[in-house]
Parts: structure tokens; sequence; C-alpha cells
């Protein structure tokens, strides 16, 4: 089975999805959605683009199709390409020619800005049948660009275009059939596939979450996050912080500055943490008694399962699906994003209330291991492309 996922080559949703796939003899071949770094976890694949520079890590068994082949002057042969052949830098033409030579048995696009609209288009550009294709919508896909008017035409588009539809809540689905789309809903399942639950254990703090002192803030502040508020609900909630720490991942200048300015008035000791493997953020998530995430529209959030894997108490947007994985004031908060004191109220909560947060814990290490687990979700996503490719594949020919 020959499969061509389009997406972006430098994340760690991407290469886990992939990395499902591994040891199955499968020709496995990824097309970025644009040209930059790979992401050193991705492995035993094809990449389609032109590389300056060699793929990373031990044992990547990555194989390059358009890496330039000499030590130097990738950058000036770029430029002497885009000048003499323009259509060469044009990613449309350029993916619609690589499934014309592929000829893959299935597409599969994952996100739907970049990838979604990048597929669609190459699509355009062929004449006759096109490969089946499946979509997966990553966070705000749907949800948000969809109210937008610059996107709910291309995502119309796309969803009435795809074949299958692989995401990860039902929420989306309801606004993908909204959308126009009439395949067929192959699985709903963590967009980065799943966890090995038995193994995280060991990544846990030994002893209960209530006996946890550090409170974990998604450091995101842009169009959708909204740490800023995170920040100021822990200023509302400071007199029942003493003895805690705050730590703050993935931080722009903009928090980092209102962090510090923070733990300078109130005292509370803020670490704004490094750029961190995937590894040592599950270890924070293990050893915080509350994790926050705050955002105006998001999917599942990952963040938010490697919280409830870790044991840690997942105080959520109410804009994300968290509503189909925990229960608001049992198992975690819902809050609002641009509500201050809503957050402020789930964080004191959370910090007061020992049995709760303990309780949390149980339950979501066994909705983690029924829901989430590797080992359940693997042989699902394996036996949702032998379905896709039992159905046969086409032919292509390119305008």
């Amino acid at each position: 089975m020959r499969i061509l996922f389009i997406a972006m080559a430098n994340s760690i949703h991407t290469a886990r999805w992939i990395d499902q796939l591994a040891g199955r003899g499968w020709d496995i071949h990824l097309f970025p959605v644009e040209s930059g770094r790979l992401h050193p976890d991705l492995k035993n694949l094809t990449i389609h683009d032109f590389l300056p520079h060699k793929p990373y890590g031990p044992n990547h068994g990555l194989r390059l199709a358009g890496a330039w082949p000499f030590p130097g002057g990738a950058t000036l042969a770029r430029h002497i390409m885009k000048r003499l052949m323009p259509s060469w830098s044009d990613r449309v033409r350029r993916l619609a020619r690589t499934i014309s030579k592929l000829k893959p048995d299935i597409v599969h696009s994952l996100e739907m800005q970049h990838a979604g609209y990048l597929t669609l288009d190459a699509k355009n550009h062929l004449d006759g049948k096109f490969p089946p294709w499946i979509f997966t919508p990553w966070g705000s896909d749907i949800y948000l660009f969809g109210r937008l008017s610059e996107h709910a035409r291309k995502i119309k588009d796309v969803l009435s275009s795809c074949n299958y539809y692989a995401g990860e809540c039902h929420r989306d689905v309801k606004l993908a059939r909204a959308f126009g789309f009439d395949g067929e809903v192959l699985m709903i399942s963590p967009v980065t596939g799943g966890f090995n639950t038995e193994q995280l254990r060991l990544f846990r703090q030994p002893g209960p979450t209530s006996a946890r002192r550090l409170i974990l803030l998604k450091g995101y502040q842009n169009w959708a996050g909204r740490a800023l508020v995170g920040l100021q609900a822990i200023r509302l909630s400071a007199d029942v912080l003493k003895g805690y720490r705050i730590a703050v991942y993935l931080a722009n200048q903009d928090v980092r500055i209102a962090a510090e300015l923070l733990s300078q008035s109130t005292g509370i000791p803020i670490e704004i943490v490094p750029r961190s493997s995937h590894d040592e953020m599950l270890r924070l998530h293990g050893r915080a008694r509350v994790s926050i995430g705050l955002s105006i529209s998001d999917g599942i959030s990952v963040s938010m399962l490697e919280a409830m894997v870790m044991g840690s108490f997942p105080v959520q947007s109410n804009t994300s699906c968290g509503n189909e994985w925990i229960r608001d004031g049992e198992t975690g908060r819902l809050v609002f994003p641009e509500d201050p004191e809503n957050v402020a109220g789930a964080i004191r909560l959370a910090v007061t209330d020992d049995a709760l947060v303990d309780s949390a814990s149980d339950i979501n290490a066994r909705l983690a291991a029924e829901r989430a687990n590797e080992s359940l979700i693997k042989p699902e996503v394996v036996n949702m492309y032998k379905k896709v490719f039992s159905r046969g594949k086409s032919q292509y020919v390119v305008k």
C-alpha cells in the first residue's frame, strides 16, 4: 500500500500519526505543506521536497525525493529555479505532479488551512480520477475558521470534495456535515494517535495528585491562545497559591514579560519552561496538580489529554471538545477562555479540594486507558487504511 500524506513536516502531530504505520512494509510518503526543517521524530518515509539539508536524528530511515545533492549552494539554486521556472516553486503544481508520478493508493491531508486547501487545489489541477482522499482536521480548522468569511467557502469546497473523514471529536463531524461532507466518517480519535498509558505511569510523580505543588500553564498568546488570561487568573487566586510554583511552556515574549512581573508582584515563583521534548512535557504534567490551557478555539487539545494521562487536573477552555472527555466540576473544569475570574475560580477549586483532584486523577487515568491507549488506537488506524485500500485505486493524468 502506498500512502501520500500532505501535512506539516515540522509537527510532532504529523510525526506521531505517521509513526503508527511503522513496521508494516507500506510505502509511506510525505509532501510538506511548506519548506522548512523536518521534525526529528519523522522516520521511515519518503519526503517530497527540495531540502537544503539532510534530515537529522539517528536511524531516521528517511528517503529524500528532491534533496539538493551537493554540500552547498542550495539557497542559490532555489532562487535560480524560481526565476527561470516560476511554476517550479508553485507547491500546488508540484503536489499535482507528485500525485501523478507517484500514483498513491490513498492521499491523506492532515489539517485544513494548509494541507486541505493545498490538496484541493492540486486535485483541481488533475484531469480524471483522484486517489481516495482522507481528510483530518486539527484543532480550530472547522470550528473557528468555518465562521470566517475568508475561509468558509474553501472549507466547504474541501469537505464536499474529499471521500473520507477521520477526526478527533463528534462536534467537528456535525460541522463537517453542515459544510457539505457526504462521505464516510472512518474514525474519531486523537490526531496524534494514542499514548502508552502503562509506560507513562513511570513519568508521574509518586503519590496522589493532591500532594503536588506545581501549576502548569500553556503559554500560547496569539489569534487563539489566551495565556495572559491565565496569568490574570493566577493573580486573582494568589491568596490560595502559597507554597505553589507556576511553570509556563510555549510562552512568547508578551507572556514572558507578564509572567515575570506577576512573579515580582505576588511572590509566586514562575518558571518559563524552555522548548522541551514530548517526554519532558509529559513529565511536567506528571508533576502538576493543575494544567491550564486557554484558547478561543480548539479541538480535543493534546495538552488536556496529556494532563489527563499524567494525573493533573485539567482546566480547559469550553471552546474545545473537552466536554467529550471530561465532566465539568468532576474530572476537570471547562472555563470561559477570556474570563479571568471564571478561570481563577477553577484554580481555587483545584488547589483547595484534595478529594476532587485525587478522584479526577483516578477517573481520567481509567478513561485514558480506554480511549487514548495506543494499543487500541493503532490497530484501528491500520484497519482504517486497509479498508480504504481494499476499495481500489484510481488513475491519474496531469492537465
